[in-house]
């Protein structure tokens, strides 16, 4: 159970930054908010986990299949701490570089927008096949298959519930990204994401 409520800490803490984050799909889901409310932001999040599951099941074959290289954990790790730094500082750049979030206006509904921004965003497959392979790695490391499962599930809700509230709030203002608390927010994750790259160097070392 320990070991279950570590790897807990880690995915959420990981998964908050990149869940949260500004972006295409953060500023369709308050253009279909500002007229449908939460509901748009939970058929955007179904959306996005049709994409996502099936990447990081392909992503899990493929840490199965290099396991066979010793030096395959050491170079994920070290990839995974680059791009945790990386996106730390795009992410602090992007919210104070912008009062408000971009007009965006997708001619399809809010399931297939979720599709469509998952599948074409290159920071979203970017994230997976160096941040969230390491997580798949070392979830795969304790549990085995197992342990995608168990991934996904500690980072899916995040999707649901936080593209529901974003949606939700949309409704009531679209003024979001202008938001102090909000970049507050973002700043907190931002220098998250720079300690746990602190830790999966470290990892290295041992």
């Amino acid at each position: 159970m320990e070991q279950f409520l570590e790897f807990a800490v880690l995915v959420i803490a990981i998964s908050a930054s990149g869940v949260m984050a500004p972006g295409p799909l953060f500023a369709a889901n308050i253009s279909y908010g500002l007229r449908d409310g939460a509901r748009s932001g939970i058929k955007m999040a179904f959306g996005h986990s049709i994409v996502e599951f099936p990447l990081i099941i392909l992503l899990g074959i493929g840490v199965f299949s290099l396991e066979i290289f010793p030096e395959f954990r050491t170079i994920i790790s070290i990839l995974g701490a680059i791009t945790l730094f990386i996106f730390a500082i795009i992410q602090i750049k992007t919210v104070f570089s912008r009062k408000e979030i971009s007009e965006i206006k997708p001619k399809q509904g809010p399931l297939i927008t979720g599709i469509l921004l998952s599948a074409l965003n290159p920071f979203f497959i970017i994230w997976w096949l160096t941040i969230g392979f390491k997580l798949i790695s070392d979830a795969m490391l304790i549990w085995a298959f197992a342990g995608i499962i168990i991934l996904f599930g500690l980072h899916i809700w995040m999707d649901f519930t936080w593209l529901g509230i974003i949606s939700f709030l949309a409704s009531k203002s679209s003024k979001i990204l202008s938001n102090k608390n909000y970049k507050v927010l973002m700043v907190s994750l931002s220098l998250v994401l720079v300690y746990f790259g602190i830790v999966f160097l470290t990892d290295v070392t041992y």
